[in-house]
């Protein structure tokens, strides 16, 4: 049963069917709430916050239309716009994307690279934090939730253009962050010696 015809039975009485459609897009909505509060250190509320994304859905069903948005990019604006009102609530608060997932090491790894990779993912951390909310936005949904440019227009209230624009400019500036860490002299002196 696909989400059109699950909201149409819901819709019409069959409200059990909700169920289904919290279990299809559950992971996905916790994960983007956990991914915004993580910097504020308040992911503890993630669960209670995609609760409420949840909650909020169920109570407004009756007035979404998909012919203005899809099920799922609907959902995300409602779980942004939850998250953000408790972010206001907490006053000096940053959203932190996190792009890459800490991977189970091997006992192999050696200590130094271990330390020198969580050093590299604190840095895009720590520039990413730094964004602009809609940039950060925008760049949590295209990189971690893989969202086509047109549903993020649609969450962000944008175009697809300014959506792009946004993206660009997040990553321009993530890697402008990040550039002096990333250039280590030990490449300068290989170059060198190639030059006598």
């Amino acid at each position: 049963m696909t989400d059109s015809q699950l909201i149409r039975e819901i819709k019409d009485g069959n409200v059990q069917l909700y169920d289904e459609l919290m279990r299809r897009y559950e992971r996905k909505i916790l994960a983007f709430i956990f991914h915004m509060l993580k910097s504020a250190h308040l992911e503890s509320m993630a669960e209670d916050l995609c609760n409420e994304t949840f909650y909020k859905a169920y109570r407004s069903l009756h007035s979404f239309r998909e012919v203005e948005a899809t099920f799922s990019t609907w959902l995300y604006t409602i779980a942004r716009n939850t998250v953000l009102s408790e972010l206001r609530k907490n006053k000096n608060v940053k959203v932190s994307l996190e792009i890459t997932n800490e991977p189970v090491t091997s006992l192999e790894t050696l200590p130094e690279q271990m330390i020198l990779r969580n050093e590299k993912v604190t840095m895009v951390r720590d520039a990413i934090n730094n964004l602009p909310e809609k940039q950060r936005s925008a760049l949590i949904l295209r990189e971690y939730d893989q969202l086509d440019y047109q549903e993020i227009a649609n969450i962000l209230g944008q175009t697809v253009s300014s959506v792009k624009s946004l993206l660009f400019r997040a990553r321009a500036s993530v890697k402008l962050q990040l550039e002096p860490y990333f250039l280590e002299p030990i490449f300068e002196e290989y170059e060198g010696m190639n030059q006598r």
